[in-house]
C-alpha cells in the first residue's frame, strides 16, 4: 500500500478527477494548501503598490491505492496536473510514501482491504 500526495494548481482539479476516474481510482481527499517552490511567489499591485505574494494557492491531493494502483495514479495526476504538452514551472509535486496500515473505521477491515 502507498499513500501518493500530490500538490497540484487548483485550475487542473477537474482535469486530474477525470483522468484518476479513466484509470478507477475514485477514492481521495482534496486539501486547500498554500506553498511556492521554484516561483518563489508572485508579485501583484494593489492600490498602486508592488506587492509580492510569497505563497501561493495549490491543491493537496491524498490518495492512498494498493501497488498495482500506484503507476496508474502517478500517470493519472501527471496527464490531468501538467500545463500544456510539456509543463510549467508551478504544476506542482507527486510523493509516494508507504502506507503501514489502513482500517475501514465502519467494518474495521484492515490492510488493502480497506483501501
Amino acid at each position: 500500500m502507498k499513500l501518493i500526495i500530490a500538490i497540484i494548481q487548483p485550475n487542473r482539479l477537474e482535469a486530474v478527477k477525470e483522468a484518476l476516474s479513466e484509470v478507477e481510482v475514485v477514492r481521495l481527499t482534496v486539501m486547500d494548501c498554500q506553498g511556492f517552490g521554484r516561483q518563489k511567489g508572485q508579485t501583484e499591485v494593489y492600490r498602486g503598490r508592488e506587492l509580492t505574494v510569497n505563497l501561493l494557492r495549490k491543491v493537496q491531493l491524498q490518495i492512498a491505492v494498493n501497488e498495482e494502483f500506484v503507476e496508474p495514479t502517478i500517470n493519472a495526476i501527471l496527464k490531468g496536473g501538467r500545463t500544456g504538452e510539456t509543463g510549467e514551472i508551478g504544476d506542482g509535486k507527486i510523493f509516494v510514501l508507504p502506507l503501514e496500515d489502513c482500517i475501514r473505521i465502519r467494518t474495521g477491515e484492515r490492510g488493502s482491504e480497506a483501501i
